[in-house]
């Protein structure tokens, strides 16, 4: 959520900034300034007339003492007067905050400068490319077909069981799948990420702290008797662990890593490019969370992309990093870099990370806080990335690396599966 204050300092430029998002939000941002005018008059009336009554309460006490009581009680009957302003002016307050909020809500977060204005995907920005494509043996297979061969994934059964992007991993694809989360998990914690075991369902509060709710409420599986909600990504709870925290400056770099299944209502459109494990309803990511100075927060930015970088490297699979434009930016995100992996049997790019900066966005939020070198709370800069969504890694594996006689398995992973081909 946007700072009132940012946004009285800087209101054109917030306009100019959120029109790279493809949205005219002059009228969004005035509505705020006037709302808080309000906020702040109501506020000072309440003051004052709280400051008031308590005046006069002095002054009464005071008279009572002398004896003079019957000027006591003019002031007392005064008092009650006041009593009834200041609880009108409370709810007026109240009111007005709650409308403030409730539109502050609706406003994404201002995109970095660097973020390039466009409308779609086709507009965001490549600023990397590593790895060679492989040239496939002929008759290559895609994922999902593969899976089919060697009986390594069910999609059918997943059908059955639960419904359409909810598949079943058994074998050989299910050791694939362990054996890439507990590589995730090691890389993450080697790289300094301290490793938490997190909840997969989070109530209300948690998804405001980070921005899933109000704006995606229709994405998330909602269970409704509890009012819980089933979690997008690890992003939720492991941001969560700070909210309503004031941590002390020496705290700062922050950074957790945690594996969690993952639960999206809104699964996309049908056809080949959401075929298979292209695109599911429960998948597995593991995620890096940073909690930074604001300082340094772009400085930690680009050592998460480096980090998901040498993961793939390693992996050797051929991916790009965009620089998302303002109209594929997400609601909280000041900044993203998106990774895509090539898939040679799909002929496409798929992506398998976002890593993004959301500046104090969450952070006024959740109301995370550090007490800076001059002993003043002061917001914080939230982080996150995956580190890395599996199901589109393994159809990269799948695809990359299949040969005439089977499945080869990328080196690094060996010593994690016990096995070197899937046949």
């Amino acid at each position: 959520m946007l700072q009132v204050p940012f946004i009285r300092e800087n209101k054109d430029l917030v306009i100019q900034r959120l029109a790279k998002r493809n949205i005219d939000a002059s009228q969004m941002i005035n509505e705020v300034i006037a709302f808080d005018e309000e906020r702040r008059s109501l506020q000072a009336q309440l003051d004052n007339t709280l400051s008031e009554s308590n005046a006069l309460s002095k002054e009464i006490g005071m008279l009572y003492k002398s004896g003079a009581i019957e000027k006591a009680n003019v002031l007392k009957a005064k008092t009650t007067d006041l009593k009834d302003v200041s609880k009108d002016l409370t709810e007026k307050l109240n009111a007005k905050v709650e409308a403030l909020n409730e539109l502050l809500y609706k406003i994404p977060n201002v995109p970095h400068e660097s973020v390039p204005t466009g409308n779609t995907d086709e507009d965001n920005e490549e600023v990397f490319k590593e790895g060679d494509i492989p040239q496939l043996h002929e008759g290559a297979l895609p994922h999902w077909e593969l899976a089919k061969k060697y009986d390594i994934i069910d999609f059918e059964l997943g059908n059955k069981i639960t419904g359409a992007g909810f598949p079943v991993y058994k074998g050989k694809g299910a050791r694939l799948q362990r054996a890439l989360i507990a590589y995730f998990l090691d890389k993450n914690t080697a790289a300094g990420y301290t490793e938490y075991q997190l909840p997969h369902l989070v109530n209300e509060a948690s998804g405001f702290g980070t921005g899933q709710l109000p704006d995606k409420e229709g994405q998330m599986y909602h269970v409704t008797a509890d009012n819980l909600y089933l979690i997008p990504t690890a992003e939720v709870p492991g941001t969560n662990i700070f909210r309503d925290v004031v941590l002390s400056e020496s705290e700062l770099p922050i950074g957790i890593t945690g594996y969690t299944p993952c639960f999206r209502r809104e699964a996309g459109s049908y056809g080949a490019h959401v075929r298979g494990l292209n695109r599911l309803h429960q998948f597995d990511k593991v995620e890096i969370l940073r909690v930074e100075h604001p300082n340094h927060s772009f400085k930690a930015l680009d050592g998460m992309v480096n980090h998901v970088k040498g993961i793939l490297k390693e992996l050797k699979l051929p991916y790009r990093i965009l620089r998302l434009c303002g109209g594929d930016l997400g609601f909280t995100s000041a900044l993203t870099y998106d990774f895509e992996v090539f898939s040679t049997a799909q002929d496409r790019w798929l992506e398998i990370s976002s890593v993004s900066n959301f500046e104090t966005f969450q952070a006024n939020r959740l109301k995370l806080r550090f007490k800076n070198s001059d002993g003043k709370n002061e917001l914080a800069h939230t982080l996150n990335g995956s580190a890395l969504a599996l199901p589109r890694v393994l159809a990269g594996i799948l695809e990359n690396y299949q040969t005439e006689d089977g499945i080869k398995i990328p080196e690094v992973l060996i010593p994690y599966t016990g096995f070197s081909i899937i046949n």
